[in-house]
């Protein structure tokens, strides 16, 4: 069910209905402007209330989720004079347009839940289970947008009222340790409000165990492993989430609403679109953008089915069919060379292929050889930009990485969490890597969990934030960016490297994203974060 993008497509035009019934009036002409709605006549009914909560789920991210794994060394921005081009080579600073956005779009989200958060106790209702609901909504997608802030800048202005212009003239960067207490404690209030699910009407709002699993997510990204285990643990014996059958079907059509998602961003076709195909497809399917696509680093992150990484000797990989008898979830979220794509043709991105797809062909094609295949739909070949398919933002596999890898590093390893990391390797029915055995040492463990989550949400969004609280992201950027390896004409194998790219990351300011220029020039009051 995909309500929730009804209504707020409900929310537009109930607006546009009640402003039609103000024209026909020329009394009300005469007082109530005819281009907004006014508040007078709004924060009336429980109904004024659900439209405005509805409201705040635009503000959610969408397909951005991408840009930021491409800006690690498991991705790659594929057009050189694309704005994330600038920030992946390490040639941006606090005028990017790009950093602003995310900033910008953030603050937008923080706002318009203040709005909703102040004046929502003026409509009368007694169905204050309701109402509380739609409380805990908007304190919950308002941590998110503060969880986002956290990890992109570190210390920011903590807003918790809808200000005047004067008084956002005047305002000052929070440190981030509280920034982190405000998420937790909001995302622990929000879940007490909130229902564990919803009726079908309402599938896609925010639920407890969104918020449990959101407040797992922040404490992890905080370095607060205690909490970040504890919630995770409550996630758990919630008892209504689990991982999906299916893993290669997690992001289709088929799928959507599935129990492995707690949170997502949804969309319709024709009404409430997104452009994911479009935007991430294969060039030769209609012409679609490839905008960010994955490296030979992320590919070769997949162990091979025997359990082992493809460096080990004893592994089984074979350099001339790379991609043979490789961990599932390699081929169900990366277009491989032979894999047949959604308009039927055979991806074939070498070099030397002499298709659409061919690396060099055109510049959108891909540079790496590969393009991402999750959410990449047959559904949507016909309209590749108007697309319906939600985007996941928080689901259970997550949950059970944060909650295995939080009691690794309190050293608290027991059973639960070799079962934790066992069920995200071998729980599907479509993956079924060899279980990891108890005997492994804390050291061990930690390489395997992050190389889990790396693996496991590849290209969700997640992996920016871990490279920079794991502080691996000055070891794994710097240098040169590399695609497929393929038969070349002479017989050899070759790899291919990207051309003209090399990252750099500077540990001394990479690690936070730059305070914008365009802020601290209208609130002289903003501090930089060090080396920017």
């Amino acid at each position: 069910m995909k309500s929730i993008r009804y209504t707020i497509q409900a929310t537009l035009l109930t607006l546009a209905v009640g402003l039609a019934l103000m024209s026909c009036d020329r009394e009300l002409l005469d007082t109530v402007p005819n281009d907004r709605l006014s508040e007078s006549l709004f924060w009336k009914t429980e109904n004024d209330a659900r439209l405005a909560t509805n409201s705040l789920y635009t503000d959610l991210d969408s397909t951005n989720i991408f840009s930021w794994d491409a800006l690690t060394e498991i991705g790659h921005v594929n057009q050189p004079f694309d704005l994330h081009a600038y920030i992946e080579q390490g040639q941006y600073d606090a005028t990017s347009a790009r950093i602003y956005g995310e900033w910008a779009k953030a603050y937008k989200g923080v706002r318009a839940c203040n709005y909703l958060l102040e004046n929502i106790d003026k409509v009368s209702s007694t169905n204050t289970t309701l109402i509380n609901q739609f409380k805990g909504e908007a304190r919950a997608l308002r941590a998110y947008q503060y969880l986002k802030l956290a990890s992109l800048f570190g210390d920011v202005p903590l807003v918790t009222t809808a200000i005047s212009l004067d008084e956002s003239r005047a305002l000052a960067r929070t440190p981030v340790a509280q920034i982190w207490d405000f998420v937790d404690k909001e995302l622990t209030d929000a879940a007490g409000l909130l229902p564990t699910t919803y009726a079908a009407a309402d599938k896609g709002r925010i639920t407890k165990g969104a918020a449990i699993g959101l407040r797992a997510r922040a404490n992890l990204l905080a370095g607060r492993y205690q909490q970040a285990a504890d919630a995770a643990d409550q996630v758990i014996k919630l008892g209504i989430y689990g991982l999906n059958d299916s893993y290669e079907k997690l992001f289709s059509y088929a799928a959507e609403n599935n129990k492995e998602v707690l949170l997502d961003r949804q969309f319709i076709k024709d009404t409430y679109p997104v452009n994911v195909f479009a935007y991430m497809g294969p060039y030769s399917q209609k012409s679609a953008n490839s905008t960010f696509v994955p490296t030979k680093n992320l590919v070769d992150t997949y162990e091979t089915t025997a359990g082992k990484l493809i460096t080990d000797p004893t592994s089984g990989y074979d350099p001339a069919t790379p991609y043979a008898n490789r961990d599932p979830r390699l081929k169900f979220s990366i277009f491989l060379t032979g894999d047949v794509l959604p308009s039927g043709v055979t991806f074939r991105p070498e070099p030397n292929s002499g298709t659409a797809d061919a690396v060099g062909n055109t510049y959108i094609a891909s540079t790496t050889g590969f393009n991402l295949k999750k959410y990449i739909n047959t559904d949507d070949y016909a309209n590749p930009g108007n697309n319906g398919i939600n985007i996941i933002l928080l689901r259970y596999a997550e949950i059970l990485l944060t909650y295995a890898e939080a009691k690794i590093e309190l050293n608290q390893i027991d059973a639960s969490v070799i079962n934790a990391i066992n069920s995200v390797r071998n729980g599907r029915t479509d993956v079924k890597q060899p279980a990891i055995v108890s005997t492994l040492n804390q050291a061990q463990l930690r390489e395997i969990v992050r190389r889990e989550r790396t693996v496991e949400l590849a290209f969700e969004g997640q992996h920016l934030f871990d490279i920079r609280r794991w502080k691996t992201a000055e070891t794994v950027l710097p240098g040169p960016i590399y695609g497929i390896t393929y038969k070349a004409a002479d017989g050899k194998l070759t790899t291919l490297q990207v051309v003209g790219v090399n990252r750099t990351f500077d540990k001394s300011r990479h690690y936070l994203w730059p305070i914008p220029q365009k802020e601290r020039n209208l609130t002289p009051t903003l501090s930089q974060n060090p080396g920017w």
